[in-house]
């Protein structure tokens, strides 16, 4: 069993503190001189050690799998590896020299963008900026690979309304991509900080994808799983390598988890009618049995005696995820849901659990993209 499966979970957003119990005065002082006796012999043990040198517990093979034991020697040293001190700025970010074209909804033109330039803008509005360095490690390679595979199928099979673009974003709305400007104006005093947090995490991997034999993985992501992820093939009726469920136990626990949507009978039979259902009569019969994934998602419901698909419920009703159960009560329906998002693939809030844990991006890549092998682009 993974080692993160054992300990604790934490939640993705910030928490204050927990308070110990008090202590005496003649405790402290006590625990106090053990300690620093502790301490004193620690140092002495490790004296003849001072000076020697190690290799980065991060550095990886090109061509490795990081789904051995490996993974769980660096996920300690990860552990207790210093933040990097400095990051390049804005005025000396760091370019690649390859780009990516992207149709910005927000202006209807097509931006010409430095790949590293784009990777930092993409993570910035996927993962809060000042989460964990292998969290976004992780964030980092899974974007990287899942846009440079859209752009490899854009230049085999163009789509005419991309304009020539690789793919689309909004950069009015935060989608896929902001500019750096973009992020000073929102991050304000806390800019210098953020990016000097999210910038090294980003440049370190940058270049790094994961595939399944020699092709680039559809590497999905999103915000918080039920606690297990989705089957790729039950959410988008395809199969793809690397996209198959696993346990991501800390998403529970994050805010945002739960959710619930409340709507009158009206609102809900005519949200109903945009998936071709009509109802009448008693409303406590509208809903009839759902089927389910072992993940917990609703792959079909019966609305009104017709079925239709839980992905297609979802949208239709506006709701977080298609994990989720219904009820009537006294003229209106509750939806309560789990999740927030398609489910397959890496969960940002389990990335962000693991990498609190101590686990390196390898592993986190590794857990969430099973079988996926880690390589230079």
């Amino acid at each position: 069993m993974h080692n993160f499966l054992r300990r604790p979970v934490k939640c993705i957003e910030t928490v204050l503190p927990q308070k110990g119990p008090i202590k005496s005065k003649e405790c402290c002082k006590v625990k106090g001189t053990i300690s620093l006796l502790a301490v004193f012999f620690v140092l002495l043990l490790l004296l003849p050690c001072l000076g020697l040198g190690g290799s980065s517990a991060n550095s990886t093979s090109s061509n490795s799998s990081h789904t051995t034991a490996s993974a769980s020697s660096s996920a300690a040293s990860s552990a207790s590896s210093p933040k990097p001190s400095t990051a390049s700025t804005a005025a000396t970010a760091k370019v690649s020299g390859k780009t990516f074209r992207i149709l910005d909804k927000a202006s209807s033109t097509v931006l010409t963008v430095d790949e590293l330039d784009f990777v930092r803008g993409t993570v910035a509005t996927e993962m809060s900026p000042d989460s964990p360095q292998e969290a976004l490690k992780a964030q980092t390679v899974a974007a990287y690979t899942y846009y440079s595979r859209l752009r490899q199928q854009q230049k085999q099979k163009p789509d005419s309304t991309l304009q020539g673009a690789d793919f689309s974003c909004d950069t009015g709305k935060w989608l896929i991509y902001v500019t750096n400007d973009q992020m000073k104006a929102k991050w304000k005093e806390d800019y210098t900080k953020f990016y000097n947090n999210l910038a090294p995490a980003v440049e370190s991997v940058y270049g790094k994808v994961l595939r399944s034999g020699n092709d680039l993985i559809d590497a999905t992501y999103y915000a918080i799983s039920s606690g297990r992820t989705e089957d790729a093939a039950n959410v988008w009726g395809t199969a793809s390598p690397c996209l198959s469920p696993v346990a991501s136990p800390a998403d529970i626990y994050a805010p945002g988890y739960l959710s619930t949507v409340q709507m009158s009978s009206a609102q809900f039979q005519s949200a109903a009618a945009g998936l071709g259902c009509t109802l009448s009569g008693d409303a406590s019969t509208w809903v009839g049995d759902m089927k389910r994934t072992e993940s917990g998602m609703v792959t079909s419901m019966q609305l009104g005696g017709k079925s239709v698909k839980g992905t297609d419920a979802r949208t239709a009703f506006g709701l977080r995820s298609a994990n989720f159960s219904v009820t009537y009560a006294n003229g209106n329906f509750t939806f309560s849901v789990k999740g927030y998002g398609h489910g397959v693939g890496m969960s940002q809030t389990g990335a962000v659990s693991m990498a609190e844990q101590g686990e390196p991006y390898t592993r986190i890549l590794s857990w969430y993209y099973p079988g996926s092998s880690l390589t230079a682009v």
